[in-house]
């Protein structure tokens, strides 16, 4: 086999893992969003340098088998409003119905505003050809450079395919200028009007700087003779081609794919109820597993708004490592706004001068300048304190010492009230800590949620990453049964089985190859068909009722093989040497204990400092601690 490498795009860092048999290897890059290529290639020359000594990415490409790519710039992009103007065009429906939930009319203004035109469908051919090149005419006029047409009713694909065959011949797609157009119907099959065509607009808005970066990417790719196809890692948990890839999917796919690895880490360790607590540089994501599976939404919702597509349900709240941390009326307010990679906390150097909890944890002494990040950028001390003094201590009248503390307790508020917020807190939920900024206090965020046991992943620091790592090539598709019966249903399955084959043939394999997962759903219930004949309970309904079919196929891929149970001896922790760290309002030396000095497994209490190349954790008095010799934690209080 191969190497197996995934990386995971965040808005601070970009992560990379990479799986080469029984050993793991990972590495990261600061994020260059203004060229999501460069920190795409350096961090893939990073790589090269890990596994070989020496940059040698024509090596690293011809040794690799898949390369597997999540990203959160789908996310950013909507959050930022930063993408293509998008026109619409809506025939036999009114723009009020797509405004109808609280947070529709805001996102429908920052993407469309007045930039709509609705059009009667029943109209005779002559007049609706008129009256559709006027509203595309006029959407181009208006400023909009994609546009989206949306058809209402039983008959809106109809109503929409209608309108497409004017507009090819109005307004030809080989002519330079023309408009692109994207019809709902084409997308997804969902009979609820305003959900396939927001589905619709989130998708025309995210396709342009998608479409660039990836396709780019792919075709430096091959400038190294790479065999593996750039594959895209989707929210719905499955990877595909670039060029079988709907935009819309990337939206969320790097929280799924911590999600994707808590999933694993719970059926190995056997934890029926598991938090997933991921905080990069940016925000916090939220997921939950509940006996094994990822607890999904099957009307997933986006930036508010939902949609035809099943999404896991994590929610992202606005703190991270790179938050800004500000006085505001005499208050200290954590995020939403952040300072990112570049410039990033002020500690960075890079000319960043907002105070992060970056720069709080540096000048209270949890973070090593000569450690963090690998040792591979240098922090500055004098700079976090500066920030923090300027920014915190002087509005509110504080030494730096409370100051910080100041911080730390607004920071980790922020978490906890979102953490309890997300989800049911009981005695058997374990919290599983990952990213960069996961484990730094994640005790004092615990204990605050009324958690007492933690897991902090081995690869925590680019856990997203590892657990794309745990997906498959997948494509799923679905169609409505023209008839609620057992002759309805073979003739739609076989619809799905044509698509899906042509999909996997795509992918380079033969459906005979892979796996077949057939679900019914009746409105947003959904039914699984065990053994491929309707289910009683719907069976007979009545004509009118609309029943579809969902047909996965899926092609297994390799992954990593996780080892190790928690429990039983382990050996006293190995301690490095002692930090002097600010905890509890006063200094103290708290011993420290490296992970790579605990290879064969260990325990310890608290009060402690756990540190890696990539993260650090303060243990608070009261929990102890059990390294597993494949480098997971278990914190217990």
């Amino acid at each position: 086999m191969g190497l197996l490498i995934n990386i995971d795009n965040g808005g601070t860092l970009t992560d990379f893992c990479v799986v080469d048999g029984e050993r793991v290897y990972r590495t990261k890059t600061v994020t260059t969003p203004y060229d999501l290529s460069k920190c795409f290639f350096e961090g893939l020359a990073k790589t090269s340098r890990v596994l070989y000594g020496e940059e040698d990415l024509l090596r690293l490409m011809l040794a690799t088998d898949h390369i597997r790519y999540s990203t959160t710039q789908g996310t950013n992009a909507l959050v930022e409003r930063k993408g293509p103007r998008i026109g619409l065009v809506l025939v036999n429906l009114e723009r009020q119905a797509l405004s109808a939930e609280p947070r529709a009319a805001s996102v429908f203004e920052g993407l469309i505003g007045e930039r709509v035109v609705t059009l009667d469908g029943d109209v005779e051919e002559a007049a609706l050809e008129s009256a559709a090149t006027r509203a595309v005419n006029a959407l181009a006029a208006a400023g909009a450079n994609r546009v989206v047409v949306g058809g209402g009713g039983a008959d809106h694909a109809n109503h929409e395919r209608r309108v497409q065959r004017i507009l090819l011949r109005r307004f030809p797609p080989h002519l330079l200028g023309a408009l692109p157009i994207l019809y709902s119907h084409q997308l997804v099959e969902d009979g609820v009007d305003v959900r396939r065509i927001w589905t619709a607009i989130f998708n025309a808005f995210l396709h342009p700087p998608m479409e660039r970066f990836l396709y780019g990417a792919e075709q430096r790719l091959r400038e190294y003779k790479t065999q593996a196809p750039l594959l895209i890692f989707r929210n719905d948990g499955g990877a595909s081609r670039i060029a079988r890839t709907s935009a819309v999917k990337t939206y969320s796919s790097g929280p799924r794919g911590g999600a994707e690895g808590s999933r694993a880490l719970a059926l190995h360790y056997g934890f029926e109820r598991l938090v997933g607590l991921d905080i990069g540089g940016t925000t916090t994501d939220l997921s939950r597993i509940e006996k094994g599976a990822v607890r999904s939404e099957t009307r997933g919702r986006i930036d508010g708004v939902t949609t035809s597509l099943a999404l896991a349900a994590v929610e992202s709240v606005g703190v991270g490592g790179s938050s800004i941390i500000r006085v505001v009326d005499g208050k200290i307010q954590v995020g939403p706004e952040s300072v990112g990679g570049a410039p990033g906390p002020a500690c960075f150097g890079l000319g960043g001068t907002e105070a992060t909890i970056t720069d709080a944890l540096l000048a209270a002494g949890l973070l090593d300048p000569a450690s963090y990040f690998g040792g591979e950028l240098r922090i500055d001390t004098a700079r976090a304190t500066a920030a923090i003094e300027t920014h915190i201590g002087k509005p509110l009248g504080l030494p730096l010492e409370r100051a910080i503390a100041a911080m730390e307790d607004a920071w980790t508020g922020k978490v906890a009230t979102a953490l309890k917020a997300f989800a049911p807190i009981s005695a058997d939920t374990t919290l599983a800590a990952f990213g960069g900024a996961g484990p730094l206090v994640v005790c004092r965020i615990a204990a605050a949620a009324g958690i007492r046991r933690v897991l902090i992943p081995g690869l925590a620091a680019v856990f997203s990453a590892f657990g794309v790592g745990f997906s498959d090539i997948a494509h799923e598709y679905e169609a409505p049964l023209e008839t609620v019966d057992e002759a309805g249903l073979a003739r739609t399955r076989a619809l799905l089985t044509e698509q899906v084959r042509r999909a996997m043939f795509g992918e380079g394999f033969v459906l005979e190859d892979c796996r077949i997962d057939e679900r019914l759903r009746v409105g947003d219930d959904s039914y699984a068909l065990a053994d491929g004949r309707l289910p009683a309970s719907v069976r007979g309904r009545a004509p009118d009722a609309r029943v579809t079919l969902a047909l996965r196929a899926t092609k297994a891929l390799p992954r990593a093989a996780l080892t190790g149970r928690f429990g039983g001896e382990r050996p006293a922790a190995r301690p490095h040497g002692t930090r002097r760290t600010l905890a509890d309002g006063s200094w103290q030396e708290l011993p420290l204990f490296r992970l790579e000095d605990q290879g064969g497994g260990a325990s310890g209490q608290g009060p402690a400092v756990l540190e890696e190349a990539f993260y650090t954790c303060r243990i608070a008095p009261g929990w102890s601690f059990e390294c597993e010799p494949s480098g997971d934690i278990l914190l217990t209080d």
